[in-house]
């Protein structure tokens, strides 16, 4: 098999995640999306679907995870700037066709593997957002909770906004983030 078959098929997983839901997400409909020859589906994953999406649900949570990063010693409201920022251009560039592959996963599964692993992406984008919350100023006890809001909170919008076509929604929730996170600054 070529090299880089494994990566693209797990790549293609998290956007047709993110499109098309769990259900809607077939080892055919991967192929298809990684341009990966047939035999590849067992020879990477012989666990079967449980296995790539688990592995697509981590991937994507390491690539959000970059992007938040890359918000490091920024203040507080630049930080909600950006993450909501990253999920406009979600929206955006997919024409309200996407949202969140973790998201996806988590709300249509019964499987106990994929929702620990949901879980832990979960975490550790509230982990990280709230190191960075802190580093920017707030204290630890509302870096920690703000960094919960603003998770679910856009999660929340991103879905909003998919359902209404319309990024008002997701506008809505940043200026509401803006001023609560406006307010947890200590004032110098």
């Amino acid at each position: 098999m070529a090299p880089g078959v494994r990566k693209k098929m797990v790549a293609s997983t998290v956007e047709l995640l993110a499109r098309r839901g769990l259900e809607g997400t077939s080892f055919t409909e991967v192929l298809e999306h990684s341009g990966a020859p047939r035999g590849s589906v067992y020879h990477h994953f012989p666990d079967g679907k449980e296995q790539l999406v688990g592995e697509a649900i981590d991937l994507a949570g390491s690539n959000a995870l970059a992007w938040i990063d890359k918000k490091e010693g920024s203040p507080p409201d630049e930080i909600v700037r950006w993450f909501v920022h990253i999920w406009r251009e979600v929206l955006r560039r997919s024409r309200f066709e996407a949202g969140c592959s973790v998201l996806a996963v988590t709300v249509a599964t019964d499987s106990p593997e994929l929702l620990n692993r949901a879980a832990d992406v979960f975490r550790a984008w509230r982990q990280r957002l709230a190191e960075l919350f802190e580093i920017g100023g707030l204290s630890r006890d509302d870096a920690v909770r703000f960094a919960a809001v603003l998770i679910a909170s856009t999660e929340g919008a991103v879905v909003l906004s998919r359902a209404d076509q319309s990024l008002e929604l997701l506008d809505i929730v940043e200026a509401q983030l803006l001023e609560d996170v406006g307010r947890l600054i200590p004032k110098t």
